[in-house]
């Protein structure tokens, strides 16, 4: 995938970076867990601000289930990031994403993906107006 427009999108792109620096000293041979873990510490060197696998309520014709999401990082207050390590991505995690989107309320969110030579990520925007 091309670079982001770090002018356009300067939190996202911060994620990309740091994700690149991962993938450059880990590579692909890892599970997503190791990725997870090795991504919030680089967060934290670059001081992006993140929560880590933050609990999100879901409901069903209003009432709250027993189950949560819990997606990987909620960095910059917005922006869902979901670590992933597979030979490629697919439909699967663009559903997952989508959901994630819809239960955080979050507009934006990224995939990144460590199980391939190079480092993967795909990139969804919610709109307001399809969320509502």
């Amino acid at each position: 995938m091309e670079a982001p427009d770090d002018k356009r999108d300067p939190r996202t792109y911060a994620i990309i970076e740091a994700a690149m620096e991962v993938h450059g000293i880990m590579g692909c041979a890892y599970l997503d867990r190791v990725h997870q873990e090795a991504l919030e510490i680089e967060f934290k060197m670059r001081d992006l601000p993140h929560v880590r696998e933050k609990p999100f309520e879901i409901y069903y014709k209003e009432q709250q289930l027993s189950r949560v999401y819990r997606p990987d990082f909620i960095c910059f207050k917005f922006v869902v990031v979901d670590v992933k390590a597979l030979a490629r991505l697919g439909p699967i995690e663009e559903a997952q994403m989508i959901n994630y989107l819809k239960t955080t309320a979050c507009e934006i969110g990224l995939v990144l993906n460590f199980g391939t030579p190079s480092l993967q990520y795909r990139r969804f925007v919610l709109s307001k107006e399809r969320h509502s």
